[in-house]
């Protein structure tokens, strides 16, 4: 895909960070816009934003944990826009606890939105997306699915699950050769809300972690503007690069991984336990 240009795109997330800012920047490119959140405000924000562009841009409050409403959010796109070209599985969230701590609920409202939303944005809006000839599949993994992290079990395992699964989609892609192709992302520290809007359990104190700070010291490490992330991503897809790594930190992690494959566990947990020493 080298021009955005009259495609079709849906993105899940889309009423702030990263979803936000590439709804903008599709727009700026002539791209029509399907876009898609649970809170309202939010979504309502992004419409208010791109409302001198001369693109068609409709709008559905959405859980994407929930296939039916997936379902149906990817047929109403089609009868909305008469095709789609591009999904942006884009909506995340953030749990702070230790394996041992974490619930069942917060296992699994973390998975259902994390990795099952990605699962079922990919496969409702494929078969529509193939129709085109000239589409996209765009999923958000995570710096946390290059590397692990204490305290991040269950984003590290949905972040990872999102890799496998859009890798594997790829090269399914590549071998049918139907003129759609598969991206993931992998952003660092970008500034978006999933920080302030992440749940942290008490769990973190037997690790010697506030979950509060942890909380506000997570904050601090979100230094990417999504603007940049967005830019880096719309880029990436019309290059139809494999994987795109957003940030010095995701690029750093990525190389240690790569030198250490399992020493870096060690290397990270002495960092953190000398962290809460100096605090």
């Amino acid at each position: 895909m080298k021009t955005f240009n009259n495609k079709v795109a849906a993105v899940t997330g889309a009423g702030s960070g990263i979803g936000q800012q590439l709804a903008l920047l599709l727009a700026k490119q002539g791209c029509h816009l399907s876009l898609s959140d649970i809170n309202e405000q939010g979504l309502a924000k992004t419409v208010e934003l791109l409302k001198d562009s001369n693109v068609r841009v409709t709008t559905k409050k959405l859980d994407v944990s929930d296939r039916e409403a997936m379902r149906a959010w990817a047929e109403e796109t089609v009868q909305n826009h008469g095709s789609v070209n591009m999904i942006f599985n884009n909506a995340g969230v953030a749990l702070g606890s230790t394996v041992e701590g974490a619930s069942y609920d917060e296992l699994e409202w973390i998975v259902g939105i994390n990795f099952w939303g990605v699962v079922y944005g990919t496969k409702e809006f494929l078969p529509l997306i193939k129709q085109t000839g000239d589409g996209h599949i765009i999923n958000i993994s995570s710096l946390f699915g290059l590397t692990a992290q204490p305290t991040q079990s269950a984003y590290n395992a949905t972040k990872f699950a999102v890799r496998g699964f859009t890798e594997s989609l790829r090269q399914e892609l590549d071998i049918e050769n139907c003129g759609v192709s598969a991206l993931c992302v992998h952003p660092g520290g970008i500034r978006t809300n999933i920080a302030n809007d992440a749940r942290m359990n008490d769990s973190l104190r037997s690790l010697g972690m506030n979950p509060e700070k942890s909380a506000r010291t997570f904050n601090k490490l979100l230094r990417i503007l999504p603007e940049e992330a967005a830019r880096q991503i719309l880029a990436a897809v019309q290059k139809d690069k494999r994987r795109v790594l957003i940030g010095n930190d995701a690029k750093s992690l990525d190389l240690i991984q790569r030198i250490l494959p399992t020493g870096y566990q060690k290397v990270t947990a002495m960092a953190t336990s000398l962290s809460k020493r100096f605090k």
